[in-house]
């Protein structure tokens, strides 16, 4: 069944977030892994689906869009985790730290490495997670970067300016310097832009060695004394601060 001009039809990643499965890039890696049936055939990635008509199975489980209460939660998230829902080498993620909060299935906002540190939100609302990680929204999310040894003013400078990264010309990162001595030194930097591992492909790049990566920031929500491995749920107005600033509201961290 084609149902690419009707007007009822959304794509198929857009209904797997809407129904609480996963965010839309998984969805797109699930669709790209021949993991999606629509209608009883192996699903495109361009496909389109008219929701209460057609029939959506990953896995062999049909997919319903279902109307729960949506869940937002704030983790600290600790070394040697990782944010995928399960993983085939048997790591340890992040998922399994959010269960005394909630036994509904959640997924992350963007990612941070097995080797980083510090603030993610899950959540089971897929238009939230496709606002704030959509190239044209500018939330501004903030590091602490501890280098191995001492940084000049000319290598701040290198990792403030324009720079390409895996063919891709990154927007400029704010980049100011917090504290060190002879040994290391810690940076502040805040991005408007998720690439993968930007900052540890930037400081690569500039010749740095990075001891410790930690998330500190996202938009105005910041660490607080939330321990490591804890999390809490988003207050309402943290919630509703998130989808302002996708409108264009204020870009300060």
């Amino acid at each position: 069944m084609d149902n690419n001009n009707n007007s009822s039809s959304i794509k198929l990643q857009k209904y797997f977030s809407e129904s609480g499965v996963m965010s839309r890039r998984s969805a797109e890696e699930a669709i790209l892994a021949g993991d999606v049936l629509l209608n009883g055939k192996v699903a495109l990635i361009t496909d389109r689906m008219v929701p209460g008509k057609d029939k959506v199975v990953y896995k062999g489980k049909e997919i319903r869009v279902q109307k729960d209460k949506k869940v937002y939660i704030l983790l600290n998230k600790p070394i040697n985790y990782i944010c995928t829902l399960n993983d085939e080498k048997d790591r340890k993620c992040a998922f399994e730290l959010v269960k005394p909060l909630t036994d509904k299935r959640v997924w992350t906002i963007g990612r941070l490495d097995r080797n980083s540190d510090g603030l993610i939100i899950l959540t089971n609302d897929g238009e939230l997670t496709n606002r704030l990680t959509h190239p044209k929204h500018d939330i501004p999310k903030t590091y602490r970067v501890k280098i191995k040894g001492m940084i000049d003013t000319r290598t701040i400078g290198k990792l403030s300016s324009p720079l390409v990264i895996d063919g891709y010309p990154i927007k400029p990162v704010n980049v100011t310097y917090v504290s060190g001595n002879e040994r290391y030194s810690v940076l502040q930097m805040v991005l408007y832009e998720g690439r993968n591992r930007q900052i540890r492909k930037m400081c690569e790049m500039c010749g740095l060695e990075i001891i410790r990566l930690t998330r500190i920031a996202i938009g105005d929500i910041q660490m607080g004394d939330l321990g490591v491995g804890k999390c809490r749920f988003l207050t309402d107005s943290e919630v509703a601060m998130l989808y302002n600033k996708q409108k264009g509201g204020n870009k300060n961290a």
